[in-house]
């Protein structure tokens, strides 16, 4: 499959500093999202996962080093995966992460079977992709999933560019929730919150976290 641009620049130097740049352990990973939002991921997840049964199979698209997966597992989940682009971020990830089936991979074409696992999950990957291929790789996290599809990204109520370190074309902001609600009739919203910037209050930037389902399989 031909990557797209975004693919090739997350695969490269760029996305090798970000790895570095972003990889937590878990203690700071916390205290980060705390000072951001006021909510520990770990809470954050909680709202959205906690009534799930901990062998509930949960994939990440895009789990970079693994730090969204350590918190699951600290929340007694235990049948975790992840998919991530980036070989770099793979081989930290392996080291980061004990326990999680952790493959080097494009979310465009996961390699797994309909209707594997009960939630697949982004955490800040969506934003990263051009509007125009959302639906693609949406369509691969519906297929994978037998019932919930999460989400953690920017939020816009429209769709949004943003200039990335200098860089065009690799950041927007959107409704992601409503993409997926207006691509795929079979989904509904079970929730979203919208997280504020505690400090940004003035500019108003705010993230969101969403639970879809599948109504039919």
């Amino acid at each position: 499959m031909q990557h797209t641009q975004q693919e090739d620049f997350w695969a490269g130097d760029f996305g090798r500093e970000y790895t570095d740049r972003n990889s937590r352990p878990l203690a700071e990973w916390n205290a980060f999202y705390r000072d951001l939002y006021g909510h520990t991921k770990l809470e954050m997840n909680a709202e959205f996962l906690g009534g799930l049964p901990r062998e509930a199979r949960i994939l990440e698209v895009g789990c970079n080093t693994g730090m969204q997966l350590v918190g699951l597992q600290a929340a007694g989940f235990t049948n975790l995966y992840g998919v991530e682009l980036q070989g770099y971020a793979v081989e930290k990830a392996r080291d980061f992460v004990r326990g999680v089936n952790i493959l080097q991979g494009s979310g465009f074409d996961l390699p797994f079977k309909d209707n594997y696992f009960d939630v697949t999950c982004t955490n800040g990957v969506l934003i990263h992709i051009a509007p125009e291929d959302l639906p693609r790789i949406m369509g691969e996290m519906v297929r994978c999933s037998g019932r919930y599809i999460m989400g953690y990204e920017y939020y816009a109520p429209e769709t949004t560019a943003i200039k990335y370190r200098g860089n065009e074309g690799f950041l927007w902001k959107t409704d992601f929730a409503q993409v997926f609600l207006d691509n795929f009739p079979n989904l509904r919203l079970v929730k979203q919150t919208l997280y504020p910037y505690i400090n940004d209050a003035e500019r108003g930037n705010q993230d969101v976290v969403y639970l879809l389902e599948k109504t039919t399989i």
